[in-house]
């Protein structure tokens, strides 16, 4: 019995072994390590696809709200639950390689490389919006939303496009689009004495928002400043 318990114990681990190597070996695939950064680099550049689904997100929360009259918990849990779902699909896919490859295949004119590794920004966005919402009086909450949709992809891409100066960690033409854009959309939502010195500290904010992802930071922090000066002026 001490032999065949002996020889038992031997096959169960090296089927162990074998069974933990296959795993690693998925796991570790050069072939899709190769893949995915293959994949990844057809996503670097200006990026305008990502960046007209960035406004178009945050305008669909915008008017959803005003124009379809969605009530707020309504809104809350909506959102709620889209965060929910993006999240898991963000864990599922960085764990799961073969399902990451398929996420730059099928998303690849809305991904950016930093995704390969990280939760995507759409996740962010999505989560950003919710906490404004949640936190802020609703005016100041889709003001800081429109923002985000606005205001940041246009900063993006004219950055990338013809920005020259560095600036903070970005350049000095991207964030004066920022500042722009800002202006704009708070002065029509707002009184000038407050729309104008909320998008001086909006875009100081977005400036300084590493390391957390700016999608997270620019709604709620802009909802904020809004009803904080709100309260002042």
């Amino acid at each position: 019995m001490v032999h065949l318990d002996r020889t038992y114990d031997t096959i169960h681990t090296t089927t162990v072994h074998k069974v933990r190597s296959r795993r690693t070996h998925l796991i570790r695939d050069p072939y899709q390590n190769n893949r995915l950064a293959e994949l990844v680099e057809k996503t670097t550049g200006l990026q305008a696809g990502r960046k007209i689904v960035h406004a178009i997100t945050g305008t669909v929360i915008f008017f959803a709200f005003t124009q379809l009259e969605l009530s707020k918990s309504l809104t809350v849990t909506g959102l709620s639950v889209l965060f929910l779902i993006l999240l898991a699909s963000d864990l599922a896919r960085l764990r799961v390689p073969h399902l990451n490859i398929l996420f730059f295949r099928f998303f690849q004119i809305l991904v950016s490389p930093r995704e390969s590794q990280n939760i995507a920004s759409s996740t962010w966005y999505i989560l950003g919006a919710l906490i404004a919402i949640v936190l802020f009086p609703i005016s100041t909450a889709l003001s800081g939303i429109l923002v985000l949709a606005w205001a940041d992809p246009t900063a993006s891409y004219l950055g990338r496009r013809w920005g020259r100066r560095a600036f903070l960690g970005g350049t000095l033409e991207g964030t004066t689009a920022f500042l722009v854009v800002a202006v704009l959309i708070l002065s029509v939502r707002h009184p000038p004495a407050i729309a104008i010195p909320s998008a001086c500290l909006i875009t100081l904010v977005e400036r300084l928002a590493w390391p957390l992802d700016d999608n997270l930071i620019l709604a709620p922090a802009c909802a904020g400043i809004l009803t904080l000066l709100g309260l002042i002026v």
